[in-house]
């Protein structure tokens, strides 16, 4: 782990400053920041001083400092964290501000939670997150400052260059530094583990270079190990016994099923002299082309030629449309893999789609089957399924297998989560079968088939059910579901330049964090707020480039100015994402539920088939679940003299979100 200094507070009192000072530089410049500023230099001797003055105090001895603490893989570094007996306060400095700014707490905070999340020695401890605005007057008082013993991120605590130490002291005098977990043992706290949660894209390609689920998780995730050795068990067994089996993963939006499949390839590949090999499918052709150019980079990092790279990448994911068409070319051909993948299974088309697009008379689901029956001894495949997630005419959902399933001659075990068989949430209560199991499957119920921890929104556990709650128009319950503002910001705004200014302020605490906006594709009045949705452009712009680039480049996702749909994002996420919220989906006026539209020439047009209006819906769940660390949503104004953006409806989605908790970005 990085830091510039570390000790005890003894000896940081008797420490020249100079020699400090120097030591922090060196370190820094270690750490890929070479060159000092003088006014850097200047804080830090500023800051040394205050605490010099504020630590002092037998109580003080038996206390820890550790100055400029490296968050690895974040290029960020809290100013100073101070170990007590029990407790870890994180102290973030503003030399000579006069406020507490929201942009100040925010980063004091969000250090303090990253500990709890992702450092192992931070677990089960209380953590105190404490701006020091040294110019400010007041700040928190000690007598009603709430010492939760069972908390393990307290409320954020502001001080000024002169009441840090006593406020410090006022702790221990209140026995907060006592704790369940026993003292914290400077050293060990230095050297553990810290495992931030991976981008679908930062895991693909460190799971590529040989890293392990293990080594890229969080504590959140423990059920993503036990998942992926439970299907490489199913694996092993399929193998031994010359089996096939079918498993089908479920869980909420952002519960780590595509990690988990990943980590299923990477762990399933040919070692000790098996013959097998495993392979990802994904009919998301945005993820499979981002998820390969990030390979082709990852491995140009390492000074492979990109042809070979890209060969590469094209042997661990592949679109599931070209898989099947290279097989049916090929009727006799059985494949190179035992062990297919396949992402968002529930988005496999019908039997329709499949003529309309490639003259197949089957449904991928049943097309898959055939192809893996042809493998003489043994395969699995492992469908990951998404509930509410179908977003485009021809996904046939869930029961096209269990309808793939029942018309066969040879013999399946089925391993699926309970979710499977009764419809649960997590797959927006549709069933596998919709009557008996038939009589060629053999059906195993595997609760650990089940992810039901998210893993991309972390700070917001319950968020998936916040969006299921206001797309179901039950905003009581909405409220009651949303999430504390200060684990994860979700905001309202009129005006699209405010929501930009947003994105950009909280990204900027970590310039390693990715920002966008979302938009639905159906939406073209957008246009006129500078949002295009025309397929040409949707089609044609580089959202590789989007998602990957950094922010120089005027095509990332950054600049704020192109929008990914629902068919760019689904299966990726931003760390801060901007949703604009379209005319095709709006409240209805006077009753609960919402109405659907799709734009046709120069107007509206009611959408009034059922299977179209979930997909309507679905779009939108998949947009609002794709922010990893806050949420900004624009609802345009309209316009009353322009009959395709009537105010109205606009101020219904308004007025819904507001009613479903979403607080407003202008009282921030």
């Amino acid at each position: 782990m990085g830091y510039g200094h570390a000790s005890s507070v003894d000896e940081f009192l008797r420490t020249d400053d100079d020699n400090l000072i120097g030591k922090l530089a060196s370190r820094v410049a270690d750490i890929g920041i070479p060159d000092q500023s003088s006014a850097q230099i200047e804080a830090w001797r500023t800051e040394i001083q205050l605490l010099k003055r504020q630590l002092t105090g037998p109580k003080f001895k038996r206390w820890s400092i550790v100055l400029e603490y490296e968050i690895p893989r974040r290029s960020r570094r809290p100013d100073v964290i101070l170990l007590s007996p029990g407790t870890i306060f994180v102290v973030e400095f503003k030399m000579g501000a006069q406020a507490y700014d929201a942009m100040s707490r925010w980063q004091a905070n969000s250090y303090a939670r990253d500990l709890r999340d992702f450092h192992a020695e931070s677990h089960r401890r209380r953590i105190v997150p404490i701006l020091c605005a040294t110019g400010a007057h007041g700040g928190s008082a000690l007598e009603s400052y709430p010492f939760r013993s069972e908390a393990e991120v307290g409320d954020l605590v502001r001080t000024n260059g002169s009441n840090l130490g006593s406020w410090l002291l006022g702790c221990d005098q209140h026995r907060y530094s006592d704790s369940p977990a026993g003292a914290i043992a400077r050293e060990q706290w230095l050297e553990s583990e810290y495992r931030p949660t991976p981008t679908i894209i930062e895991a693909a390609s460190r799971l590529y270079e040989g890293h392990g689920v293990r080594e890229i998780s969080h504590r959140y995730a423990h059920n993503l190990d036990e998942t992926t050795e439970m299907l490489l068990r199913e694996i092993k067994e399929a193998r031994k016994r010359k089996h096939r089996v079918i498993c089908f993963v479920t869980g909420v939006p952002g519960a780590g099923k595509t990690l988990t499949g990943l980590n299923v390839v990477h762990s399933a590949g040919p070692r000790r002299g098996r013959r097998f090999e495993a392979i990802f499918l994904s009919g998301n052709g945005p993820l499979v082309k981002i998820i390969q150019e990030a390979l082709v980079l990852s491995e140009g990092n390492r000074g492979r030629k990109k042809g070979e790279a890209r060969r590469k990448a094209g042997t661990f994911i592949q679109n599931v449309h070209s898989f099947l068409g290279h097989h049916f070319e090929r009727p006799r051909e059985p494949p190179f893999e035992n062990v297919v993948v396949f992402d968002e299974a529930q988005r496999a088309w019908d039997q329709s789609q499949m003529q309309r697009k490639q003259g197949k008379d089957a449904s991928e689901a049943t097309l898959l089957l055939d192809v893996m029956e042809r493998l003489p001894d043994w395969a699995v495949v492992i469908a990951l399924v998404g509930g509410g997630q179908e977003i485009f005419n021809g996904e046939a959902g869930l029961s096209e297998w269990g309808n793939a399933l029942e018309n066969r001659s040879a013999s399946w075990r089925v391993v699926a989560s309970p979710e499977v068989l009764i419809g649960g949430e997590s797959v927006a209560g549709k069933k596998l079968f919709e009557g008996a199991i038939p009589k060629n499957v053999t059906y195993h119920q595997e609760d650990l088939a089940h992810l039901d921890v998210v893993v991309r929104s972390h700070r917001a556990q319950r968020w998936a059910e916040w969006v299921n709650a206001l797309l179901s128009s039950q905003y009581d319950s909405a409220q009651v579901l949303f999430p504390d503002g200060d684990e994860f910001p979700c905001v309202v705004t009129r005006d699209l330049d405010k929501a930009r200014t947003w994105l950009r302020k909280y990204r900027s605490i970590d310039e390693e964090e990715r920002s966008g906006l979302v938009a639905t594709s159906k939406d073209h009045r957008l246009r006129a707020y500078g949002i295009e949705r025309s397929s040409s452009l949707l089609t044609n712009f580089p959202f590789e480039k989007w998602f990957l680039s950094p922010s120089t480049d005027v095509r990332s996702s950054f600049q704020l100015e192109v929008a990914a749909s629902e068919f760019e994002c689904q299966g990726l996420e931003l760390d801060w994402v901007g949703l604009c919220w379209g005319g095709d989906l709006t409240p209805s006026e006077g009753s609960a539920g919402w109405e659907y539209q799709k734009f046709r020439g120069d107007k509206w047009q009611q959408v009034r088939k059922e299977a179209e209006q979930e997909y309507t819906v679905n779009r939108y769940r998949v947009l609002l679940t794709r922010a990893r660390k806050g949420l900004v949503i624009w609802v345009p104004k309209g316009d009353p003299n322009d009959p395709t953006r009537e105010p109205e409806r606009y101020d219904r989605v308004y007025d819904a979100l507001r009613a479903a908790g979403v607080s407003l970005l202008e009282e921030e």
